[in-house]
């Protein structure tokens, strides 16, 4: 039995169902709080408990989630039982990716969305497993290949050692681990380094060439410089085409229903990825124009003349992403944009940053830290510190969705890594009633 404790988190239930799919019994504990991550766990028929220390058997193989420690009774439990193997989530991971040809995704932003692009153009050209960091996780017998997201928070990504790796970009983040852009850079570097065969990163980066590389590289972009270069870009409401050139030869031209040129790059680093594994352009044209997305990455509903977005967007760049692509998918609407801040260290760091970037939409709205953020020490913090930075923008009480209802006719976009879908759901239900 492999028992994961923490199970509803993003990629603990990943890893949950991967094992599940490769015939394993599975089983795990969490908060008993509702989390969308959860769907893919409760689908296949995993149980999941409350915490309890007498959940722990011998015999077990305990996976622990990165937020847990001995404070909590089932790791206590399972530490002090020398009848139960343990296993931080990372390391087993690391341990796992060794079984294939692994692909690790990593960078600052755009890793969910890159890793299940990747997946939905290897599993139709051979085995494939995937782990996705928005709680899926696929696997098949005898499969070829392993995609993994990997996360850079407290160095997690330096226990992988995969065959090929993907940098999106480097931006600083988790800034409650990350005291200063270097160490961040040296991270990345690290990881860079321990990539077995070739580590595919944006060359258009600020930092990312500047890293001294080890193993091979492949850089993607726009700019002369790159290895993978798109040329020719035309946007419109339709999506994005460009050509793609490989060391100076066409490769390929490309039309994509995709917005935002961060869309491009994510494209961009999957055909780099797929040229060093010998598909053709034709190939990837297929099937990344037949991608549709993660959970939780711009995900659409269409009620009446409105549009719904809910999106995973927690950081000011994203947040920018976000908006500009909406520009771009819906020119000739407004968009009221939503944002709520996930950790106190992020909007202290990032606060004016954050009201920058929401100010981009036409009726800008924060709401405030969610309840059970976690408290962080010295920082004392809330969502008028940020909002101060923007005269336009309005604070929203959680539930406030007459405020929202006024408009019509318009994108109505939320974004954060917490909950906030349940604000979307309540005003779609309030409009419908009116």
């Amino acid at each position: 039995m492999y028992y994961f404790i923490g199970i509803k988190g993003s990629g603990m239930a990943s890893l949950a169902t991967i094992l599940f799919d490769l015939g394993h019994s599975v089983a795990g504990s969490d908060i008993d709080k509702y989390i969308f991550i959860e769907e893919e766990l409760r689908r296949r028929g995993i149980p999941i408990y409350s915490f309890d220390k007498n959940n722990i058997k011998d015999g077990y193989h305990v996976i622990i989630g990165n937020a847990f420690d001995e404070s909590n009774e089932e790791v206590k439990a399972a530490l002090d039982n020398d009848q139960v193997i343990t296993h931080t989530y990372y390391d087993f991971l690391g341990h796992l990716m060794e079984q294939y040809v692994s692909v690790a995704i990593a960078g600052t932003h755009g890793k969910t969305t890159t890793t299940g692009m990747a997946y939905h153009v290897f599993k139709d050209f051979k085995k494939t497993s995937v782990l996705i960091g928005d709680g899926t996780g696929h696997a098949v017998e005898d499969s070829y290949y392993f995609i993994s997201e990997t996360c850079e928070y407290q160095d997690h990504f330096l226990h992988y050692y995969p065959q090929y790796a993907i940098i999106n970009n480097i931006e600083l983040d988790h800034v409650d681990y990350f005291k200063s852009m270097d160490q961040y850079i040296e991270s990345f570097e690290k990881f860079a380094n321990q990539v077995k065969d070739t580590v595919i990163v944006w060359g258009d980066d600020p930092y990312l060439p500047k890293i001294k590389y080890k193993t091979k590289c492949l850089k993607f972009g726009i700019n002369a410089n790159n290895d993978v270069l798109a040329k020719n870009i035309i946007e419109s409401s339709q999506g994005i085409s460009f050509d793609v050139f490989i060391h100076g030869d066409l490769f390929g031209h490309f039309s994509l229903p995709f917005f935002g040129y961060h869309m491009l790059y994510n494209s961009l680093a999957i055909i780099a990825l797929g040229y060093l594994e010998g598909m053709e352009a034709s190939f990837l044209q297929n099937k990344l124009s037949t991608f549709e997305g993660v959970k939780r990455r711009y995900t659409v509903k269409e009620v009446g003349h409105n549009i719904y977005v809910d999106d995973y967007a927690h950081h000011p760049t994203a947040i920018n992403y976000v908006i500009k692509a909406t520009r771009a998918r819906y020119p000739h609407k407004e968009i009221v944009a939503v944002f709520q801040p996930d950790r106190f260290s992020r909007g202290l760091r990032f606060g004016k940053e954050f009201a920058e970037a929401i100010d981009l939409a036409d009726h800008p709205y924060f709401l405030p830290f969610p309840a059970n953020a976690k408290k962080e020490e010295g920082i004392d913090i809330d969502i008028y510190d940020i909002a101060k930075y923007n005269p336009r923008a309005k604070v929203l009480e959680h539930d406030d969705v007459e405020e929202l209802a006024q408009y019509d006719n318009v994108v109505f976009l939320f974004m954060s890594s917490k909950d906030i879908y349940k604000l979307e759901d309540k005003l779609i239900e309030f409009k419908n009633k009116k």
